[in-house]
């Protein structure tokens, strides 16, 4: 091999990969273990976008008085968790104007009847009757544009996402029908087993943003909201013979034990559970409780603290905000160049 075109393997471009939240409410724990935790992960293999979708926001919170705050959160808090900002494009979506632009032209690909049979715009129908405007029924078209205006190919995305994805391959699929072979498919990406679902403390559906409260630690909790919330979740009597299966939220509890404790606490209260029976019950809940409580409040501690750090930093923050819309329009200028190119608008 001629040693002058050998390219090493470590010079590869790595693959895009592209990921949004919504700035409404607080995030909470089921943020950080399902997702931010595997961003801050992605960030060292892959040529990251992560950004805050306030566009998407609108199109069920058009109260707009609290979304300035909501956005420097968003971003102070992903900083606090482990982005770099320096190794990832962290963003505001509208600080990137190519994603609108695209967001046109991907609604002439898309159709009204597939649009009104998305899953997620069925039940926000359902939510919010006397809001059902176009943002929220072509939803699935700007969560299209987000992806495809940094031509990524992995997306980390939940169950309830992946409807939405299929419908960006779909549009891509008739883009490059219609225009010639320009876009690169998006595919659903995670880390498969290693996944974890943070149920709420009440043992009713998942922790929430915006909902049910105090069933929901959120990252901006303080010391004592922590353990009062903890304390409060969900127990029973403890299982009725050894070696029984946990309920879903008693799991639960294990399962942030295991995120925030020792090894060697989790394991002594597993092995507590394990060997109870109705009549000997050794699992001790309040203990349990207490121990979680005091584990949770130096993991969450650090992260609050940086966060309310790097937010009240205003001058820093906005530098941040522009770096990351710097490096987000950067990618996005080039795909937007190639798609008026491919429709034929370059007069």
């Amino acid at each position: 091999m001629n040693p002058s075109v050998f390219v090493p393997l470590q010079t590869m471009q790595k693959e895009v990969v592209v990921s949004g939240i919504r700035p409404t409410g607080f995030l909470h724990l089921g943020n950080y273990f399902g997702a931010m935790r595997n961003y801050v992960r992605m960030q060292n293999d892959y040529n990251c976008y992560f950004f805050v979708a306030n566009w998407h926001s609108l199109t069920t919170h058009p109260d707009t008085s609290e979304l300035k705050n909501a956005v420097h959160r968003v971003i102070a808090e992903n900083i606090a968790c482990g982005l770099d900002p320096e190794k990832v494009a962290l963003y505001v979506q509208s600080d990137v104007p190519e994603i609108a632009e695209l967001y046109l032209y991907l609604n002439m690909l898309a159709y009204k009847g597939e649009l009104e049979k998305t899953a997620t715009f069925k039940d926000k129908v359902r939510l919010q009757p006397e809001n059902v405007n176009a943002g929220l029924l072509t939803y699935p078209v700007l969560m299209a544009a987000d992806v495809i205006i940094q031509r990524a190919v992995k997306v980390p995305v939940g169950k309830d996402q992946e409807q939405h994805l299929e419908m960006a391959r779909n549009f891509v699929d008739r883009f490059n029908h219609r225009y010639g072979d320009v876009l690169p498919l998006p595919y659903a990406f995670n880390y498969g087993s290693e996944l974890i679902r943070i149920m709420s403390l009440d043992g009713n559906g998942k922790m929430s943003k915006s909902e049910n409260q105090m069933a929901t630690i959120y990252l901006a909790d303080d010391n004592d909201s922590i353990r009062k919330k903890i304390m409060k979740a969900k127990t029973d009597q403890g299982p009725a013979e050894p070696d029984s299966v946990k309920p879903d939220y008693i799991q639960n509890l294990f399962t942030l034990m295991q995120q925030v404790s020792s090894e060697d606490t989790y394991t002594k209260f597993d092995a507590d559970f394990n060997a109870s029976s109705a009549g000997n019950c050794i699992i001790r809940y309040g203990d349990m409780k207490k121990q979680l409580a005091e584990d949770m409040v130096r993991f969450i501690h650090p992260i609050r603290e940086k966060a309310a750090a790097i937010q009240a930093d205003k001058e820093q923050l906005h530098q941040l905000i522009r770096q990351g819309a710097e490096k987000a329009r950067a990618r996005a200028s080039e795909t937007l160049k190639m798609v008026r190119e491919a429709v034929g608008l370059n007069y």
